[in-house]
């Protein structure tokens, strides 16, 4: 727990001064991570008999992170990027002499590719928030700072929430073949947590804060998927972590696993109620 609170200490107060410095920075930022992660997520995607090619998924993460965070423009150069990549991945799987292998390259390959590029929502939800309303609470921080701070703001809070109350109170589980530490009173604290973080949040961007109602728990069940889903990679690979670049804290698919279930719906939420 102390290495974990020491990694937590060197690596949350980068992260929030590249947020307050905007692009392009936190778009180099997620663009790392991306790399990152779709490194990591190949070597587990292997380790489950999938023999995803390691270069391959790393290009495609990116084109599709481009692709999702591309401005209306350059959608067209986007697309085309990402069908060259996932197209180039079936191509390699074409020397495999076993085609069974050749396909779970293919499958690998491109499964590792779409799953990890889309934390490139992060990124598109700066560029689609409208401006705050001038006596919003938190103009000061401008609506890209304000929409991915708050973004990142309920997903750690439905994750502190969870743990909380889930040591207090925890004693079912659920889908423990997946997860066994999941517990059902620590998935209502996770959501009870995200919910109020979401009606401050929003209160403070000028929005509705009825709308955090909706919102909280959209974002909070969404990041336990996105911790759910790398736990079923995890567990199908034989490995405890993504990787081992954040000493206490595994990797850094460990780290933005919620998010790239997360950033996806905070994009439509801002797309379909945010005015």
């Amino acid at each position: 727990m102390r290495q974990r609170a020491l990694s937590a200490a060197i690596f949350v107060p980068p992260l929030l001064v590249v947020v307050a410095i905007g692009e392009p920075w936190f778009g180099a930022l997620i663009a790392v991570f991306v790399a990152v992660a779709a490194r990591e997520a190949a070597r587990l995607v292997r380790g489950a008999g999938y023999p995803a090619i390691d270069v391959l998924a790393v290009v495609g993460a990116l084109a599709v992170a481009a692709d999702v965070a591309s401005p209306q423009p350059l959608r067209p150069y986007a697309d085309l990027l990402v069908a060259v990549t996932l197209i180039g991945a079936g191509v390699v799987a074409f020397a495999q002499k076993d085609t069974t292998v050749g396909l779970g390259a293919w499958i690998g390959t491109t499964f590792t590719a779409v799953y990890v590029g889309m934390l490139g929502s992060l990124v598109r939800l700066g560029q689609i928030v409208p401006p705050l309303p001038p006596s919003a609470p938190a103009a000061g921080l401008g609506a890209e700072r304000g929409w991915i701070l708050l973004v990142i703001l309920l997903v750690w809070s439905f994750d502190t929430g969870a743990y909380c109350v889930g040591i207090a109170l925890g004693k079912r589980k659920f889908l423990v073949h997946i997860s066994p530490s999941k517990s059902y009173w620590g998935l209502f604290g996770g959501v009870t947590a995200s919910t109020a973080v979401a009606v401050a949040g929003l209160w403070a961007l000028g929005q509705p804060a009825v709308l955090g109602l909706i919102l909280g728990p959209a974002i909070g069940l969404l990041a336990q998927a996105g911790d759910l889903a790398e736990s079923l990679l995890k567990r199908a690979a034989g490995a405890k972590d993504s990787g081992g670049l954040i000493p206490g804290h595994g990797g850094i698919l460990d780290r933005v696993d919620s998010f790239i279930f997360a950033a996806p719906a905070a994009a439509l939420f801002v797309t379909a109620l945010v005015r």
